[in-house]
């Protein structure tokens, strides 16, 4: 029971590792959108400041973890959904490389506000369905 093991890797914050033990599904889904969005926020922070190794560091792990949500996406039980999710990601990593490459404070506001826009709706998924299928994410 755990979404793509590199996205979860990618989280990386050894405080979660516990909690990612005993995740369902669903939480193992937000905490990895908690940690894009951590990541998306501190590379701003970087850019801000001109640290721009360490921005290039948090625009990597943000892109690891787009590409860890990519690849947990289960077309079979998502249908449109999961290929709306595979095209937005797809997306997000194309604009993730841009703001690298250009330190784009607007394309990074932008992927801020879809990744947070995401992460929000993922709080209502308990409500909405079994606890043991969320049948978007194909869970290994």
């Amino acid at each position: 029971m755990r979404a793509n093991l590199k996205g979860i890797e990618s989280y990386g914050d050894v405080k979660h590792s516990t909690g990612v033990a005993t995740a369902n599904n669903v939480e193992l889904i937000q905490m990895l959108f908690d940690g894009l969005i951590e990541s998306l926020s501190t590379a701003k922070g970087h850019i801000q400041r001109g640290s721009i190794s360490e921005k290039s560091k948090s625009i990597a792990r943000a892109s690891r973890i787009v590409l860890g949500l990519q690849g947990a996406l289960d077309f079979e039980k998502g249908g449109d959904l999961a290929s709306n999710l595979n095209e937005l990601y797809s997306y997000v990593t194309r604009r993730l490389i841009h703001v690298n490459l250009h330190n784009d404070l607007k394309a990074l506001e932008e992927i801020f506000g879809l990744m947070s826009e995401i992460r929000e709706a993922w709080d209502t998924v308990p409500s909405l369905v079994p606890p043991a299928n969320t049948g978007v994410m194909r869970m290994n």
